[in-house]
């Protein structure tokens, strides 16, 4: 089976083309550094051509307000026109758990706008909402530091490994669509300025973590349901803790 993975040149891209190669299938790994630019459509028809499923798990080369919408709605709209004069049979996208519960957040509300042209368009598509990536855990407590302190929400957060977004990926791909949304999360739910802590113990990072409940989160003030998975979630296997102790041993 032909499968077009676009922004398959990223974290996550790369790990789903390769998992898919193993299985057997033909894959394209579909980015600008390939010649595919879903922004420009340059590429796309050929890339497409004679593909089965589209996963889309490209990202914004920018995360200001205006600018990620726009990327997010205009990438959305060529893709959608190139699977339909394609015969795409399934779309697969990547996106955010809470994305609609966090309006003040710019890039969650731009992937909203995605969800929305992807269930507008006649392509039967499956929507994979994952929460915060494990890998993600540092650059978070960089953006809230202050000096030697760093203010987080104590709000729960269920983060997960990219690792298994990945394989999770990469079966729903050769899978029939749902046409509808999924979700999937870490195993562990604990509060963010707790992840936070454990991340910089585990690197020897001295700096005093505290918990405030109004620290904003890129923008948003969080509660426990935020970013937090509904009933039934999909639960990646890596715990917290043996990530931590797998890459620090790296």
């Amino acid at each position: 089976m032909k499968i077009v993975v676009i922004g398959g040149s990223g974290l996550i891209g790369s790990n789903v083309v390769n998992r898919l190669r193993q299985k057997g299938h033909e894959v394209v790994a579909a980015s600008p550094r390939s010649g595919v630019n879903t922004i420009t459509g340059e590429g796309l028809p050929a890339a497409l051509a004679g593909a089965a499923v589209v996963v889309d798990v490209a990202n914004s080369p920018s995360f200001e307000d205006k600018a990620v919408l726009d990327f997010f709605q205009t990438a959305g709209r060529n893709l959608a026109a190139a699977e339909a004069a394609a015969g795409v049979g399934h779309h697969l996208a990547l996106s955010v758990v809470g994305a609609d519960r966090a309006p003040d957040n710019g890039y969650l509300r731009a992937k909203v706008a995605q969800e929305t042209l992807i269930t507008a368009s006649q392509i039967p598509y499956t929507i994979l909402r994952a929460t915060q990536f494990f890998e993600f855990i540092g650059p978070i407590a960089e953006a809230a530091a202050q000096g030697d302190v760093i203010r987080l929400s104590p709000a729960l957060l269920q983060p997960i490994a990219s690792d298994d977004v990945a394989a999770a990926l990469a079966d729903l791909a050769v899978g029939l669509p749902l046409n509808g949304v999924t979700e999937i999360a870490g195993p562990d739910a604990w509060p963010l300025d707790h992840f936070a802590r454990k991340f910089l113990s585990a690197r020897g990072d001295q700096r005093q973590v505290i918990a405030d409940i109004h620290a904003r989160y890129y923008g948003t003030e969080l509660n426990d349901r935020t970013l937090t998975p509904g009933e039934r979630p999909r639960l990646g296997p890596t715990g917290f803790d043996d990530w931590l102790n797998r890459t620090s041993a790296r």
